[in-house]
């Protein structure tokens, strides 16, 4: 691995978004309208804007990061970038982390702007330090930027790769925890939605808005998606194939 490589693969990719303004308004803007959308929805009714908005600081990074990262790396992949970078002596964790390093500092942004704007401006009202609020958020955009990058690996054109939303998203934001407590639901449900990581990032930014502190159950949710985020990226690794003559 070299330092400079994997930096000058992040500036690069920063550069191809720069002049991109849709996706950058899709990544930057897209979640803090929504997200205003839903304090007018819950008008007066303080208490529900606040649980489920503070969970979706656990959503929103996830699913447009993944979206965003699957489509571009898609068609880095198409284009054969990929494989021109690779056949230069230019090391696979340099690509993946340069990658990652591009979309990390986005998801960093977009975390930023949604958690300021929830708790300043919308009056999301945490039991916790928003700062905590504001680690869920970075962590599940970051979990949802290596999933992008995995799944881009098995899509044939953009179309496809919207196509897995469904399929590794959907199923996520129906049992994480959003619309019914966990719990509650049939034992069988309630397994599955122990194996999926979104279920951590919305469990997390829940001891936010209920403890004031920091809990263990909240470590342990961030270190889950942590973890899952870091092996999603090794298997991302994997599907770089570097081609020889």
């Amino acid at each position: 691995m070299s330092p400079a490589r994997t930096l000058a693969t992040a500036r690069r990719v920063l550069r191809q978004l720069r002049h991109d303004p849709r996706t950058v308004a899709l990544l930057l803007l897209v979640p803090v309208l929504l997200l205003t959308l839903l304090y007018y929805v819950f008008d007066n009714r303080a208490a529900e804007f606040d649980r489920i908005g503070s969970s979706l600081l656990g959503i929103f990074p996830m699913l447009t990061m993944f979206l965003v990262t699957s489509i571009a790396t898609l068609r880095e992949r198409t284009s054969g970038t990929l494989e021109r970078l690779l056949a230069m002596p230019l090391a696979k964790a340099d690509l993946l982390l340069g990658y990652a390093l591009a979309f990390g500092a986005l998801a960093v942004l977009q975390a930023g702007l949604v958690t300021g704007l929830a708790v300043w401006l919308l009056g999301l009202t945490v039991a916790g330090s928003p700062w905590l609020l504001l680690l869920v958020a970075v962590l599940t955009a970051l979990l949802g930027t290596a999933m992008g990058l995995f799944v881009s690996a098995f899509a044939a054109s953009e179309f496809q790769a919207v196509q897995f939303m469904p399929a590794f998203v959907f199923p996520q934001l129906l049992l994480c925890g959003l619309f019914a407590p966990r719990d509650t639901m049939q034992p069988a449900l309630e397994y599955v939605s122990n194996v999926l990581p979104m279920s951590y990032s919305v469990n997390a930014a829940q001891q936010v808005l209920e403890h004031p502190g920091v809990t263990g159950h909240y470590l342990r949710d961030l270190g889950i998606v942590a973890g899952v985020a870091l092996g999603v990226l090794v298997l991302g690794a994997a599907t770089l194939r570097r081609r020889t003559a």
